[in-house]
């Protein structure tokens, strides 16, 4: 489901930027966070949605911790290994950044998207009225393994219910880690997208068949029966 097409300009700044406070570059965990190369009739990536009304499983604060939107565009660039100009573009196409500080230093981001939105160049959709996409999160390499990731989304998700009532979110088929940080969160998986033999792209359904309906009417592919698509 994904492309570092997206993150390749601007990396000599990102990596001086990092280099300079002895840290490693972050590791994506939803889209965009590496190249992935589709084998025809193989699995692409696992989908998931959080509705409005859902139950959120309770995460124990974690001390320090704020998640919220930014404006600070210059240091998600940074965070993120993008020019500049690439974020303000997002931003134009109405997508919000999101900031995580743990103690004030920077420990994550990612995105809400509505509008238009594109799976790593594989997918272009149209985000529905009422809807968010969430994209191209990131935790920091310090600050992995203390649950970043999932504190990150319920923040987004309390933070826009009320404007939205569905969100929805992926990962890559090896991202394991990606999807237990999702379901932690409180998002129900609603089908993997998988590639047919033919290159085209489907959606065999898991859990809620109108749920997984519905994904696949977002991204724009077919739904496939259950027991089909090699998922």
């Amino acid at each position: 489901l994904t492309t570092d097409s997206m993150h390749r300009s601007g990396g000599q700044t990102a990596r001086l930027y990092w280099r300079q406070r002895g840290m490693k570059e972050p590791r994506r965990h939803t889209q965009q966070e590496t190249g992935t190369h589709l084998e025809k009739g193989g699995p692409a990536g696992s989908f998931y949605t959080w509705w409005r009304g859902d139950p959120l499983p309770r995460i124990a604060p974690l001390t320090g911790l704020t998640a919220e939107r930014t404006d600070r565009y210059d240091l998600v660039a940074r965070l993120a290994d993008l020019p500049l100009d690439e974020v303000l573009s997002r931003v134009r196409s109405e997508n919000t950044p999101y900031l995580v500080l743990l103690d004030s230093r920077p420990a994550g981001y990612g995105w809400s998207a509505r509008g238009e939105a594109e799976i790593g160049g594989l997918l272009q959709f149209q985000v529905r009225e009422g809807e968010r996409y969430l994209w191209d999160f990131a935790t920091l390499p310090p600050y992995r393994g203390r649950g970043i990731y999932q504190r990150l989304l319920q923040a987004i998700l309390v933070q826009e219910s009320e404007s939205a009532e569905r969100f929805w979110i992926g990962h890559d088929a090896p991202n394991v880690v990606s999807g237990r940080g999702i379901r932690k969160a409180g998002f129900s998986r609603v089908g993997d997208v998988v590639s047919l033999p033919d290159g085209a792209l489907s959606l065999t359904p898991a859990g809620s068949p109108e749920r997984a309906r519905l994904a696949a009417d977002l991204l724009g592919i077919p739904l496939l029966p259950a027991d089909e698509g090699g998922a």
